[in-house]
C-alpha cells in the first residue's frame, strides 16, 4: 500500500465541511481563507512512542490526545479551531492499527467541527505530528504575558487526574475500583480540551495558558512572561484548599501527596487564567452560563516566586519529587505561534 492509497483510504473521507477551505487533501499544499477581521493561530505537536506514550498504547488513545493536546493550545488563546494537518511516521503498515487510528481521529474531528486539510506519512519509527490551526478576532488572542498584579487565578476541571492515571500504568500507583481507573486513564489517554471555556475568556481573563507541564509550572510560565518594567517581577499566592480535585484522586491520595500531584504531575490539559477585580464578575458570569467549571486557586502578587497556602499557613511541598512521574512518558514536544 503506498503513501496516497493509505491517504486517500484512511485520511481523505470524513472531513467536516467547511467554506473557508478552498483547496484540501489532494494537491501541494492546502488553501483557506482566513476573515480579514481575525488573526490565524498556529500550533504544533509531537508524539514520540515510547517517549509520549507508551508503546502498548491503542491507537484510538494516541490519535484522541495527540489531536486534544493541540486543541488545548488553541482553546488557551480562545481560538476557534478550523484545520489540521497530520504527519505520521510508522514502522509497517498496518491495516488494523490505521483503520482504529483514523477513525478515533476523525471522530474526534467531526465532533470539534475541525477538518483534516494536509499532511505526509512515512516509514519510521511511530510518532504523530499534528499541527492545529484556529481563529480568534483581531485583539482578542489570550496571551500569557498580560497578567497583572492583584489578578485572580482560576483553573478549569480537576487537576492530578492524569498524573495518576499515569502512576497506575507505571504500577506505582494501585487503584481498585474499575470506574476510578478508567476514569484516570481516560483523564490521561483522552483529554477534554476545554475550547468552549477558551472562548468565554476572550471576554475578560487578562491571561491564559494550558495545563501541560503541571499547575506550577505553567503558572510561572505566565508570571516570567507578565513581568515587565511597568509592573516588575511579578508572582502568586495559591490556596492549596481551593485546588480543584476529582474525588477519583481524592478516594487514593492523602492531602499533601494530593496537593503535590495537582500541582506538579502534569498532562491535565486544562486552563490556567488570571482576571482583574474589576472584570472577576462579569468573567464568572460569562463562564458560568455557558457551563464551564472553573475554580479560584489564588492571587497574583508584587512579590517574585510562588507561595503556597493552606487557610492562610504557608506550605512548603517537595514538588520535584514527582519528576519520577515521567520517567517513561514526557509531554508532548510542541510549538505555537500566532499570525496576524
Amino acid at each position: 500500500m503506498s503513501e496516497f492509497d493509505i491517504i486517500e483510504k484512511y485520511f481523505t473521507p470524513n472531513q467536516c465541511e467547511q467554506n473557508q477551505v478552498e483547496l484540501g487533501i489532494g494537491d501541494d499544499g492546502a488553501l483557506v481563507n482566513i476573515p480579514e477581521t481575525h488573526n490565524l493561530v498556529v500550533t504544533t505537536d509531537m508524539l514520540v512512542s515510547g517517549v509520549h506514550f507508551p508503546e502498548n498504547t491503542s491507537p484510538e488513545d494516541i490519535a484522541c490526545k495527540a489531536l486534544a493536546v493541540n486543541l488545548s493550545d488553541l482553546a488557551a488563546m480562545g481560538a476557534n479551531p478550523r484545520w489540521f494537518t497530520l504527519a505520521i511516521s510508522f514502522p509497517e503498515i498496518n491495516t488494523d492499527w490505521l483503520e482504529r487510528f483514523a477513525n478515533s481521529l476523525m471522530k474526534q474531528a467531526e465532533f470539534y467541527n475541525i477538518s483534516l486539510i494536509g499532511g505526509d506519512t512515512n516509514k519510521g519509527p511511530l510518532s504523530i505530528t499534528i499541527q492545529a490551526l484556529g481563529q480568534v478576532p483581531k485583539s482578542k488572542a489570550l496571551r500569557r504575558s498580560t497578567a497583572k498584579k492583584g489578578d485572580y487565578i482560576y483553573c478549569t476541571g480537576t487537576l492530578g487526574d492524569a498524573a495518576l492515571g499515569l502512576a497506575i500504568l507505571q504500577g506505582k500507583q494501585t487503584v481498585i475500583d474499575d470506574e476510578d481507573r478508567n476514569y484516570l486513564m481516560k483523564r490521561l489517554n483522552c483529554p477534554t480540551p476545554r475550547l468552549g471555556t477558551g472562548l468565554s475568556l476572550r471576554s475578560g481573563a487578562s491571561a491564559a495558558i494550558d495545563v501541560s507541564d503541571g499547575l506550577i509550572n505553567d503558572l510561572q510560565h505566565i508570571l516570567d512572561a507578565s513581568s515587565n518594567e511597568e509592573q516588575g517581577d511579578i508572582g502568586a499566592v495559591l490556596n492549596l484548599e481551593n485546588l480543584p480535585l476529582s474525588d477519583s484522586l481524592k478516594r487514593y491520595l492523602g492531602e499533601v501527596d494530593a496537593w503535590e500531584m495537582a500541582l506538579a504531575g502534569g498532562d491535565d490539559y486544562e486552563l490556567c487564567f488570571t482576571v482583574s477585580e474589576a472584570e472577576q464578575d462579569l468573567l464568572i458570569t460569562s463562564l458560568s452560563n455557558a457551563g464551564c467549571i472553573f475554580t479560584c486557586i489564588g492571587r497574583v502578587t508584587g512579590k517574585k516566586g510562588i507561595e503556597l497556602q493552606n487557610a492562610g499557613a504557608r506550605v512548603n511541598l517537595n514538588l520535584n519529587g514527582f519528576e519520577h512521574f515521567v520517567e517513561t512518558v514526557n509531554k508532548p514536544t510542541r510549538v505555537s505561534s500566532a499570525d496576524g
